[in-house]
């Protein structure tokens, strides 16, 4: 197991270094940091994005929405997956809907966005749409998952509902819940990010991103990306760290 992991953090480092040695030499080959600035002057200007007086309330904005989509999106998506998964009436009824606004384009979503909210709700309500189809199919997958003779059993011995809910139907679930809420934020992380941009709150990443954009700071915006890829990361160890608790929890390790 040791050699495993140590096996996997070389590879990761290596694909690390392989990436910046890419964007070095593409630096070096066009030699025009207003096209592709070198990286070690780009990570300085991270850390000097650090240092601004604002950069507290721009990352904090730009998680607080994050956050709060994620919330919502997920307290509505397992309660309307768990119906889904037991009502097979419900499930063909929210189907055409789950499928709809996943296929509907993230900009078309954030335009009409901007018509109904204000700047600051815009990404909340982007990042809601766009997470909660996953997390609502994938439990609704994971209610259908479960062994039906299992819960026939738990029926015959007259077992509470609700103990059918807490004791069968949650534990079979809750892998499949940490998958949708890691593809969830993935992808709900962007369109908050693309929200921000269009929508231009007075505190947010993406609205440092068009700022940036605007005066042509490539170097900037490569910053401000990586400071956005580093707060998914974070996220992601995030929900992983929960799942393998869960699991412990469940193994009663």
């Amino acid at each position: 197991m040791k050699a495993f992991i140590t096996k996997k953090r070389i590879l990761t480092v290596a694909s690390i270094v392989l990436m910046l040695v890419i964007w070095k030499v593409l630096a070096l080959a066009f030699n025009a940091p207003s096209i592709i600035p070198h990286p070690e002057t780009t990570f300085l200007s991270v850390f000097r994005i650090f240092a601004e007086p604002g950069f507290l309330a721009v990352v904090g904005s730009t998680v607080l929405r994050g956050v709060t989509g994620f919330i919502i999106s997920g307290i509505l998506g397992i309660l309307t997956g768990i119906l889904a998964g037991i009502s097979p009436g419900f499930n063909t009824f929210i189907t055409p809907m789950l499928v709809s606004v996943r296929s509907i384009p993230v900009v078309s979503l954030i335009l009409l966005a901007l018509i109904w909210f204000n700047a600051g709700a815009v990404p909340v309500f982007v990042a809601f749409l766009t997470m909660f189809p996953f997390i609502c199919t994938n439990v609704s997958d994971g209610i259908r998952s479960v062994d039906p003779g299992l819960v026939e059993m738990a029926r015959f011995y007259r077992v509470d509902k609700g103990r059918i809910l807490t004791g069968v139907y949650i534990p079979a679930i809750m892998p499949f819940i940490i998958s949708g809420s890691s593809s969830a934020m993935g992808i709900g992380w962007r369109a908050i990010i693309i929200g921000e941009v269009l929508s231009q709150p007075l505190y947010g990443i993406g609205t440092r991103l068009q700022t940036a954009q605007s005066f042509l700071n490539i170097e900037t915006v490569i910053a401000w990306t990586l400071i956005a890829v580093a707060i998914s990361f974070i996220f992601e160890k995030l929900i992983r760290w929960g799942e393998l608790h869960i699991i412990r929890w469940q193994t009663g390790s």
